[in-house]
């Protein structure tokens, strides 16, 4: 069986080495092909021994590759992963965000044929995707870099995001296909109960779901807690997380 890839980025503070360390421990439970797993960091302190780590990789021009708060490079770091080379990777490659918790199988992310499989966007009606899960072959998406590096101003001025213009840009190739629906599902918008009964029920684990996505707060160890980080919304503990999030 033909090995593959998995891969992350950690870079600043916002998540420690446990978040990566956890991430190994699901993957390796829930992929049962062979695999190495990649870390793209600034910062390796802590990371288990298992993991690859490798320094952000650089694409070619400074308002990017600096990383300053003022260039765009800050908040783009995903695009980095289509720098070629690669380093030593190649092949079939599935980006997973830090904060992720897997509950299901891996496996049948690499079965999909697809030059660029990720999420549809749950609250967008264009073609955007959430970069949280995406699987691309090595390489095959350079074309995005030179076409941010030969106009980086009129690339991104329809566009908020890494998301938005990766998504868009393959969309336009006509290379952009989404996961089925059920396999990478929100935690605020599906596994939490409707008003009121948020109130007595701790969130569930969706039908069908093989990863829950944590975008914005409640982080998955916030969920543990009970902290829903927004006075607004109500999360009780959520036990089932620290079954799977270890």
């Amino acid at each position: 069986m033909q090995p593959v890839n998995i891969i992350c980025i950690k870079w600043g503070q916002k998540y420690g080495s446990d978040y990566v360390n956890t991430l190994y421990s699901m993957v390796s439970r829930n992929l049962s092909r062979p695999f190495r797993f990649v870390c793209f960091t600034d910062d390796n302190d802590g990371i288990r021994e298992e993991v690859e780590v490798k320094p952000i990789p650089e694409v070619g021009f400074a308002d990017f590759d600096e990383r300053k708060p003022w260039t765009f490079g800050h908040g783009w770091l995903k695009l980095t992963v289509f720098a070629q080379p690669l380093y030593d990777l190649e092949g079939p490659t599935l980006f997973l965000d830090l904060d992720i918790v897997i509950v299901g199988s891996l496996d049948e992310f690499f079965e999909p044929e697809g030059d660029f499989l990720v999420i549809k966007e749950w609250d967008k009606s264009d073609a955007t995707g959430n970069t949280s899960v995406f699987r691309f072959n090595i390489g095959a998406h350079v074309d995005a870099i030179e076409h941010l590096k030969n106009d980086p101003v009129g690339s991104r001025k329809d566009v908020r995001n890494e998301q938005e213009f990766i998504t868009q840009f393959v969309d336009r190739q006509g290379k952009l296909q989404y996961w089925p629906a059920e396999w990478c599902r929100s935690f605020k918008r599906h596994c939490l109960r409707p008003f009121p009964l948020s109130f007595f029920q701790q969130p569930r684990i969706p039908e069908g779901a093989k990863v829950i996505i944590f975008h914005g707060r409640p982080h998955p160890d916030d969920a543990v807690a009970g902290r829903s980080g927004k006075w607004y919304r109500k999360v009780l503990p959520t036990t089932w997380i620290s079954e799977y999030w270890r």
